[in-house]
């Protein structure tokens, strides 16, 4: 029996046991500040029978194993969060932790649409842009989890939007999250028409991301999901064309249709994914 958090900036997902079919318990928990969310999260998971924990939590985290502060987020926008310590939920059993996209996107590889596939990306957008790489069937990561979506792109000719990212401006994520959205069209998201051109500076922004994926981590799939393109289906359709533009032929697969897909968990990556990361630390 596996638990897993999904820790999110605005809920955390526990979740209990083996997988999409066998799902013993899942618990919303809202996240407020890291000793009142953690201290109920702890109290959650103290109720529960489980061999191992997965943790798939908002980034940026610090992943490597060498350092004092292992399992820790890290320089967070998310207000108080900086420097808390996750590892506090391991009641000292087997704990895998990663960042939430990381997650998403080994479950597809375990009992999504990636199942048949030896390496792919998970692109979610909405409150951020993140990107989760799996090659070889394991998370792609180095000296630090990848951070995809902070990439800088070029924007379409004569955009003078400065995007939102508090880091970076008009990086991926500060021009093609919910929060960046909304800033440039003045009104919330799910009162802009889909037809409307404001979708042609997402899609833009999410190709030139997948162009740089696609030449870098060498996926043989990129799933787009998350709140904004699940709202706004015909994103992908953009993003495809503009890829094929962009691209122009080179090192591109010949089936874009079949290179830029919906993930096949929908909602349920997230936590999923938090199980998928528990299942890894049992042999």
């Amino acid at each position: 029996m596996l638990a897993g958090v999904e820790l999110g900036g605005t809920k955390c997902i526990c979740i209990l046991g083996t997988g999409p079919d066998d799902v013993r318990a899942q618990v919303e928990v809202p996240t407020t500040s890291p000793r009142a969310t953690l201290a109920t999260i702890a109290d959650i998971l103290g109720g529960w029978d489980f061999g191992a924990l997965g943790i798939a939590s908002f980034g940026p985290l610090d992943l490597d194993h060498r350092s004092a502060t292992f399992g820790s987020i890290v320089s967070t926008p998310k207000a108080g969060w900086s420097a808390t310590d996750l590892t506090v939920l391991a009641r000292g059993g087997p704990m895998t932790i990663d960042t939430d996209v990381n997650g998403a996107a080994l479950a597809e590889g375990f009992w999504g649409a990636a199942q048949d596939l030896e390496s792919w990306a998970y692109i979610t957008v909405g409150t951020g842009v993140g990107v989760g790489s799996i090659s070889d069937r394991h998370i792609l990561r180095g000296a630090r989890h990848g951070e995809a979506g902070h990439q800088r792109v070029p924007k379409l000719a004569g955009d003078s939007f400065a995007g939102t990212c508090i880091y970076h401006g008009d990086c991926v994520e500060g021009l093609a999250s919910g929060p960046a959205i909304s800033a440039r069209a003045g009104k919330p998201g799910q009162d802009i028409a889909s037809d409307d051109k404001i979708w042609d500076h997402v899609a833009h922004a999410l190709a030139m991301l997948c162009h740089n994926l696609v030449l870098t981590t060498l996926p043989q799939r990129i799933f787009v999901g998350g709140g904004v393109v699940a709202a706004q289906p015909q994103l992908l359709g953009l993003v495809r064309q503009r890829l094929r533009d962009s691209m122009a032929g080179y090192g591109m697969p010949a089936d874009v249709d079949d290179l830029i897909a919906a993930p096949g968990l929908g909602k349920a990556a997230g936590p999923l994914g938090s199980l998928a990361l528990a299942s890894t630390c049992v042999k």
